[in-house]
């Protein structure tokens, strides 16, 4: 489970996060919803130890994680698994060894045999064609194809949970909903815990059991899509309104 209680992050004068309690139980997937630079990719670093909160709890698995060692962090890292927002793929190397820094177990990552066996495996998980693209670089990819191979590797080292820092972001209204339909098997699939951040509110209601509404560096609403559509909290009402008509989503 994660947990976040009264977390505060600012950089200089500017509050980004201002008393966040965010949760997220055991298998589901909750999409963290919010306007385009309100604080959702920083919540989601400080849950795996990227940026260090001014104040508050961030708890992963009961273990606090601002509080952690060097090497209790990094134990702890080898279970979550991060898809960051372009990609982060290594330009030099190819999809096979881009994949394969996934592997969090040092012994199998040195398993040639094993190595190449799991990612041919989790480029097939994201619907690629081991034999057609494990020799290929980033730059021959399209802009899907490298968010599928930033998937393989975050699924590559079998995380308990994937933070999905906005997975649709530049893409194409098809291939953002080839990656939203990959997001919920992979969930199913896998068993994972996943948080999903992003402002594309069609593909959250599609994808997650729960949503979270990030504003004013506060979390104002967690709740099931239904409850959001129910929600008579101006804010909420607000968000929905402008990025579609919610009456499409009334069944």
């Amino acid at each position: 489970m994660i947990e976040l209680r009264g977390v505060k992050k600012r950089f200089g004068s500017q509050v980004v996060l201002d008393g966040v309690d965010f949760d997220v139980r055991e298998g589901e997937t909750v999409a963290l919803l919010g306007p385009s630079g309100t604080g959702k990719s920083v919540l989601l670093k400080t849950v795996i130890g990227l940026i260090r909160p001014d104040a508050g709890q961030v708890i992963v698995d009961g273990k606090d994680v601002p509080h952690l060692k060097r090497a209790e962090l990094s134990e702890l890292r080898k279970t979550i698994g991060y898809v960051f927002q372009n990609g982060a793929l290594f330009d030099s190397l190819d999809v096979y060894e881009n994949v394969r820094l996934g592997i969090v177990d040092e012994s199998k990552f040195k398993d040639e045999k094993y190595a190449r066996e799991r990612v041919a495996q989790c480029i097939k998980l994201v619907n690629l064609q081991p034999d057609a693209v494990m020799s290929q670089f980033p730059a021959q990819l399209s802009g899907g194809m490298r968010k599928r191979v930033g998937i393989a590797r975050a699924i590559a080292g079998e995380p308990k949970y994937l933070l999905y820092d906005e997975p649709t972001s530049g893409l194409d209204p098809v291939n953002a909903d080839i990656i939203d339909a990959l997001v919920q098997r992979l969930d199913q699939e896998l068993g994972v815990t996943s948080v999903m951040v992003t402002h594309d509110v069609r593909g959250a209601f599609r994808v997650a059991n729960r949503l979270a509404l990030l504003s004013e560096g506060k979390v104002v609403m967690q709740g099931t899509p239904q409850e959001f559509l129910a929600s008579e909290h101006p804010k909420v009402k607000a968000f929905l309104e402008r990025d579609f008509d919610n009456t499409q989503f009334a069944a």
